[in-house]
């Protein structure tokens, strides 16, 4: 009579419904690439659209002619808060998509299911952070109008080095216009006021190297020549000082940028997941 009551009993061998989905759902990866991937290049193609939509607008608020147009501060700022939305937005829609277009698990718990999603959306954010890094940064500082060298009018090509004006200031005057030898002499006075701005002070024998350059090519007495140099070093640290602290703001401006896209691609791909679980078969 024992032996009758177990053999009635049911058995899950793996053929009934939960022991074959949990069996298939155990074999599945946790990590649906296609959909991390897909949500990738979403984020990376929605980062150029709206690096082009924020170019566009920034170009068309500045101007050439004083008092006309946004000033250089404001059109700064606007930069910076358009490079965070911009990750915001792309970094949304990319953690969306991975998210709702991932492959439902039938018997993973809720708090697994939510991990998950929130796993693709980090991955889809991580992913798509370096297909835009990798690929989209030439084409960005196109858009930007960064370019590696401008061609000047002579067919030459001319330098955007900041330091070229810097030397310029140095050897200005009638003698030096037109003078075979002044190329050496610029060349020569722009690596000793790079070596000062690195060492922070400019030498005494710098000082009196770059005095009597300068007089020999300018045609300055030896005072002269002095005050140039000394005023055109105190322009270069400040350049350079200024140089610094926009470097500084940028980098805290795309890490807080990067920091928001990634907390936007992990909520909003759970959002995604929450819809593709409700969705009701047909």
């Amino acid at each position: 009579m024992e032996r009758a009551v177990q053999s009635t009993l049911p058995v899950d061998n793996g053929l009934t419904t939960g022991g074959v989905a949990g069996r298939m759902d155990s074999l599945v990866s946790g990590v649906s690439w296609a959909a991390v991937i897909a949500g990738a290049l979403a984020a990376a193609a929605l980062s150029l659209v709206l690096l082009a939509l924020g170019a566009g607008l920034g170009l068309s608020a500045v101007s050439p002619w004083s008092n006309s147009g946004a000033t250089a501060a404001a059109v700064g700022a606007g930069a910076l808060v358009w490079l965070i939305v911009a990750q915001i937005l792309a970094s949304a829609m990319g953690g969306y998509l991975a998210g709702r277009l991932r492959t439902k698990w039938a018997t993973i718990h809720t708090d697994e299911v939510y991990f998950r999603d929130t796993a693709h959306g980090l991955l889809a954010w991580a992913a798509g952070v370096v297909v835009t890094a990798a690929l989209l940064t030439s084409a960005a500082a196109t858009m930007v109008g960064v370019a590696p060298a401008a061609v000047s009018r002579d067919g030459g090509v001319a330098s955007s080095n900041p330091s070229d004006y810097l030397t310029g200031l140095l050897f200005r005057g009638d003698r030096s216009l037109g003078a075979a030898d002044d190329a050496p002499a610029r060349n020569e006075a722009r690596i000793v006021l790079a070596n000062a701005l690195r060492q922070k002070a400019l030498t005494a024998a710098d000082q009196t190297y770059l005095d009597q350059l300068v007089a020999d090519k300018t045609g300055l007495d030896q005072a002269a020549a002095e005050k140039r140099v000394s005023d055109v070093f105190a322009q270069a640290q400040q350049a350079a000082d200024a140089a610094r602290r926009t470097g500084a703001v940028l980098s805290l401006c795309v890490f807080f940028a990067l920091l928001a896209g990634a907390f936007a691609a992990s909520y909003t791909a759970t959002i995604g997941g929450r819809q593709r679980d409700h969705v009701r078969s047909v």
